[in-house]
């Protein structure tokens, strides 16, 4: 006989969603749909396998807790079977830059928004030039989120090169970093 270990879900049973940071109490059940209410008042409509029962507050738990529900530990499976585009090898050298105005320079005194994307757009060409010259086969270039002016600008100059790029690690950078792949052996 095969017992379910997962908890059972009753009216009153507080509650997290698995993907959200919504937690609350059941008010209602009907199947395999449940009513959540959160301490606001607002009620959503779940399925009950988006759900855990909790017994103690989230933030009191532990991250090691032992939950047994098939849909996280169907999501869990996602995110490991996913694999980074950024991938270093043994040995590898790669080059980080940081384009961030405040890094470039002590002061941006005098400075306006031309010519602080000119310094840094000028930072970027010398250092994939360096990495060129050095047959350093990777570059970072770290730029920030912010309105995407850098980044559109970096691409534009990269496509000058014989380089593919792509976004940086985002378990390492965030969505503020381009990685760059430089070819070493153009084919003529």
């Amino acid at each position: 006989m095969n017992k379910k270990l997962t908890k059972r879900l009753d009216i009153g049973n507080k509650i997290a969603v698995i993907d959200d940071v919504l937690k609350g109490k059941i008010v209602a059940i009907d199947g395999c749909e449940i009513t959540l209410e959160d301490h606001h008042g607002m009620r959503y409509q779940l399925l009950k396998k988006e759900v855990v029962r909790i017994d103690e507050d989230q933030d009191q738990m532990s991250k090691f807790s032992d939950i047994n529900n098939s849909f996280l530990k169907e999501k869990k499976r996602e995110i490991k079977s996913k694999k980074s585009l950024f991938v270093k090898e043994k040995n590898e050298l790669i080059l980080e830059v940081d384009l961030h105005v405040n890094q470039l320079t002590n002061s941006t005194r005098g400075m306006d928004n031309y010519d602080i994307l000119s310094l840094q757009i000028e930072t970027a060409k010398r250092k994939i030039e360096y990495a060129i010259s050095k047959q350093i086969s990777k570059v970072v270039f770290i730029h920030g989120v912010g309105e995407g002016v850098l980044k559109t600008e970096l691409a534009f100059l990269l496509n000058n090169y014989n380089v593919k790029f792509y976004d940086a690690s985002y378990p390492k950078y965030g969505l503020g970093a381009t990685e760059v792949y430089i070819y070493q052996n153009p084919k003529s």
